[in-house]
C-alpha cells in the first residue's frame, strides 16, 4: 500500500512539474528524484517552453538511448559528477537496422540545449564500427565540463549551419571521431586519440565559412595504439578544421592532413593552423594544401566571428 501511495504521489508530482515552464527537475535511480530515468524527465518538459528547464542528474549510469526532441527546446541536463554520471548505450552500424545516424546513445534534437557535468558514451567497441556516443542536429548547443567516449564516430555534429560549443570537454575515439557539417568551437578541450587513424571527418558546405575549430586545445593519445594520427580528413571536399594554439602529441603525423585517398579534395578542403606546439607541431612539414594562419587571420577565429553569421549568438568563455 505504502509504494502505491508513493508512486502515486511522485506521478502527481511529475505532472505537476510538466505543467509549469522553467520547473527544475530532478532524476534520480534511487527514487529521491521526480524521476528514475532521464527521458523521463525530458518527456515532462512542456513543448517549446519560452523559459529553460533545468534537468539535475544524480550520480549514476543510466543505460537508456536518449532523445531531446525538437519542440524540447532551451533544456538542461546538468550532471552530479562529470566522471559519475554517465549517460550511455551500446547500438552501432550493423546492429539490425541501425546505422550511424541512428547508432546514437543521445540525440539533441531541440535549440538551445546545454550539457554541464556529464558523460555521454557509447560502450559498443572498437570491433563495432559507426558507433555514436553524441549526436546533435539543433542549433545553439553548449557543452561544459563534458565528457563524450567512445570508438569510431564518437561525436556526430550533423547539420550544416547549426552551431555548437565545447568548453572545457574531454573527447576520445579511434576513427573520424569528430566528423558532421557543423560550425563547432573546441575551447580548451582534451582530444585523445585511441589508435592510428583520424580525428576529424568535417562534411562542411561550400557556402558555410566554418567548420571544427579547435581553440586552446590538447591532442593527446594512448601511446601504446596511437602513433601516427592525423588531424583530420574530408568527409566532404569542402571539409574544414582548424586549430589555433593546439598543443599536440607526438602521436600526430608530420604531414598533419589526409585526403582520403581522393587527390581533389587537396583543392578544396580548408585546412589551417595557427601556433600548433608540442611534440605534433611540424609546421614545416605539413601537407601543402593545408595552412598556416597570418596573425591578422588568427584574429578572426573569436565566438563573435564564428558563431554570428547567422542570427548571433555568443555562448562566452
Amino acid at each position: 500500500m505504502k509504494s502505491t501511495v508513493l508512486s502515486l504521489l511522485l506521478s502527481l508530482f511529475a505532472l505537476a512539474a510538466y505543467a509549469r515552464p522553467g520547473t527544475e527537475l530532478v532524476v534520480a535511480q534511487d527514487g529521491s528524484g521526480q524521476f528514475r530515468t532521464v527521458q523521463e524527465a525530458i518527456d515532462a518538459v512542456p513543448n517549446q517552453s519560452p523559459t529553460r528547464t533545468v534537468i539535475r542528474i544524480r550520480k549514476g549510469v543510466y543505460k537508456e538511448k536518449l532523445v531531446v526532441p525538437v519542440l524540447k527546446v532551451r533544456v538542461s541536463l546538468i550532471g552530479e559528477d562529470r566522471d559519475q554520471t554517465i549517460l550511455t548505450f551500446d547500438d552501432h552500424s550493423g546492429k539490425g537496422a541501425i546505422n550511424t545516424y541512428t547508432s546514437h546513445s543521445v540525440l539533441i534534437q531541440g535549440a538551445d540545449f546545454t550539457a554541464e557535468n556529464l558523460t555521454f558514451q557509447n560502450t559498443a567497441g572498437r570491433t563495432a564500427g559507426q558507433a555514436v556516443a553524441l549526436h546533435v542536429e539543433a542549433d545553439r548547443c553548449t557543452f561544459r565540463n563534458c565528457r563524450i567516449l567512445g570508438d569510431q564516430d564518437t561525436l556526430f555534429l550533423a547539420t550544416a549551419h547549426s552551431r555548437q560549443y565545447f568548453q572545457s570537454c574531454h573527447i576520445e575515439g579511434t576513427t573520424d571521431f569528430i566528423f558532421g557539417a557543423s560550425t563547432a568551437v573546441f575551447d580548451q578541450c582534451t582530444i585523445v586519440s585511441k589508435k592510428n587513424s583520424h580525428i576529424t571527418a568535417a562534411s562542411t558546405p561550400q557556402e558555410q565559412p566554418y567548420g571544427f575549430v579547435f581553440l586552446d586545445c590538447r591532442l593527446e593519445a594512448d601511446a601504446t595504439q596511437a602513433t601516427n594520427v592525423s588531424l583530420g580528413r574530408p568527409w566532404r571536399p569542402y571539409g574544414s578544421a582548424v586549430y589555433v594554439r593546439t598543443w599536440m602529441g607526438p602521436h600526430i603525423r608530420p604531414e598533419g592532413w589526409d585526403n582520403w585517398k581522393n587527390a581533389e579534395n587537396e583543392k578544396t578542403a580548408r585546412y589551417a593552423e595557427y601556433r600548433s606546439t608540442g611534440p605534433g607541431a611540424a609546421p614545416d612539414k605539413r601537407v601543402k594544401w593545408a595552412r598556416q594562419l597570418t596573425g591578422k587571420e588568427a584574429k578572426q577565429y573569436t565566438l563573435k566571428h564564428i558563431f554570428g553569421s547567422q542570427q548571433p549568438w555568443n555562448p562566452g568563455r
